[in-house]
């Protein structure tokens, strides 16, 4: 039983059978015992009422034609006797009168109780069911009334009906469990599905797709497997993407360093070029070193599991801090970074990540300014938030680029990039590094008129 379809059909298939049984015994019980009781309660109720007919003394034979007079208009066969042995020539079948009243039964009807029988009767293959009231006069018995009602009706019906029931309860089985059978396939059929995509997936083909015909839970879970499928294929296709930009951007100053070296080994290279080829074989060594050193930190982030520990830092001092090292590189093309800092704003943070992602910003903003322009930087609180913007007066980017400058190798100026040796991963690390730092960077930008930079970050509560 290793289908989850199969285990569902006998579980059905179980609770039908005990269905079924527990119907028979309660029609049983309710045709055998219920009927007989209310039987019997009929039966002592017409007795009951005979019996006020007896005045006392003897039993009259006038009282015994009543009786008989009352049995031809009844269903009921009732006698009347002064002794129980005269009951051999009033009923059909041959009595026990030993068993019918025994000395304890005597006691009971001069009590004034009547004496209720159940039993078979061999001669007519029935049960019979009999009541025995008293007629009583001043402690003497002075006779009988005797109501008898066979049970072959009941028990006929279910003698005879059993095959019936049996024959209808299996032809009954037999249709519900096609029913069942069909209903369980179309239940089970989104499943199977499901079962043949994921085996599907688990051989590479990330294509696959299961139809969603229901909003029910095999629907969802179907939609979800959808999500799932689609964000594993768009993942897989990425990091095919990213292995092949990897590829190409190491390939590029690979074949520098390994073209200008053999040149040189053989001395294509004049005396005089040797000294410049020497830098760019340098420059492309530092470019393959920048660029393995942040893939190593991208794939670093993405594995991290544990959460970083966060601690509080004086926002103005670690920008002022920033500042400084990138004020050399800033003078090369003449731009000014002005810094306006809140010193009261404390942050949350990691100092040595949070460097990081300034430093890579500023130095966007400074390599994609024109000479003798400036960067803006202003830190002020906002919203029980830190608000941190870097403005510069540069390039900018086209709006078609703005969402999709934070992907890894992605290049608005591709020449350009490669020209100052940019490897396209800087806001990809900067995205990563702000996430593990619980915050949030916004970029807004106009062509030839510059690009703004909002940071936001958690700030240390009081």
């Amino acid at each position: 039983m290793k289908k989850i379809s199969t285990r569902i059909w006998l579980l059905i298939f179980s609770f039908l059978i005990i269905t079924v049984v527990f119907m028979y015994v309660l029609t049983d019980y309710l045709y055998e015992r219920l009927y007989v009781e209310d039987t019997e309660e009929m039966m002592v109720e017409v007795g009951s009422k005979l019996q006020t007919m007896y005045t006392g003394s003897k039993v009259t034979d006038q009282f015994i034609a009543d009786i008989e007079q009352y049995t031809n208009y009844s269903n009921l066969n009732i006698f009347a006797v002064r002794n129980p042995r005269e009951l051999s020539a009033c009923v059909p079948f041959d009595i026990d009168f030993e068993t019918l009243i025994g000395p304890e039964e005597r006691q009971q009807l001069l009590a004034g109780e009547y004496v209720q029988k159940i039993g078979y009767e061999p001669r007519f293959d029935r049960q019979l069911i009999s009541v025995v009231l008293p007629l009583v006069d001043q402690n003497r018995l002075e006779g009988i009334i005797y109501i008898y009602f066979p049970l072959a009706k009941i028990s006929e019906l279910a003698n005879k009906e059993v095959i019936s029931l049996f024959v209808s309860a299996f032809i009954f089985l037999i249709v519900i469990s096609y029913l069942i059978y069909k209903g369980i396939r179309h239940i089970m059929r989104p499943l199977s599905n499901l079962q043949r995509a994921v085996e599907q997936m688990s051989d590479g083909n990330y294509g696959t797709r299961v139809p969603v015909h229901s909003k029910d839970e095999i629907g969802r879970l179907s939609s979800t497997f959808n999500k799932m499928a689609e964000s594993i294929q768009q993942e897989d296709e990425a990091q095919k993407t990213f292995l092949a930009t990897v590829s190409h951007e190491l390939r590029t100053p690979i074949s520098y360093v390994k073209g200008y070296s053999e040149a040189m080994q053989k001395g294509i290279i004049p005396e005089s070029q040797k000294e410049e080829t020497i830098q760019l074989i340098v420059r492309e060594a530092n470019r393959m070193e920048r660029l393995t050193n942040e893939l190593l930190l991208l794939a670093r982030m993405e594995n991290e599991q544990a959460e970083i520990t966060l601690y509080p830092i004086p926002l103005a001092e670690t920008l002022r801090e920033v500042q400084k090292i990138l004020t050399y590189q800033a003078e090369k093309k003449a731009i000014a970074i002005h810094l306006d800092a809140d010193d009261a704003l404390i942050i949350k943070a990691d100092e040595v990540k949070l460097k990081q992602v300034f430093i890579n910003i500023i130095e966007n903003a400074i390599n994609y300014s024109y000479e003798q322009s400036k960067v803006e930087i202003t830190a002020f609180e906002d919203n029980g938030s830190a608000q941190i913007t870097i403005k510069d007066y540069g390039i900018g980017i086209p709006k078609e680029d703005l969402s999709h400058v934070t992907e890894r190798f992605y290049r608005v100026n591709k020449a350009r990039s490669r020209a100052d040796g940019g490897s396209g991963l800087g806001l990809s690390i900067v995205e990563q590094l702000l996430k593990q730092l619980q915050g949030k960077i916004e970029i807004e930008s106009e062509v030839e008129k510059g690009t703004v930079v909002k940071i936001t970050l958690p700030l240390m509560e009081e």
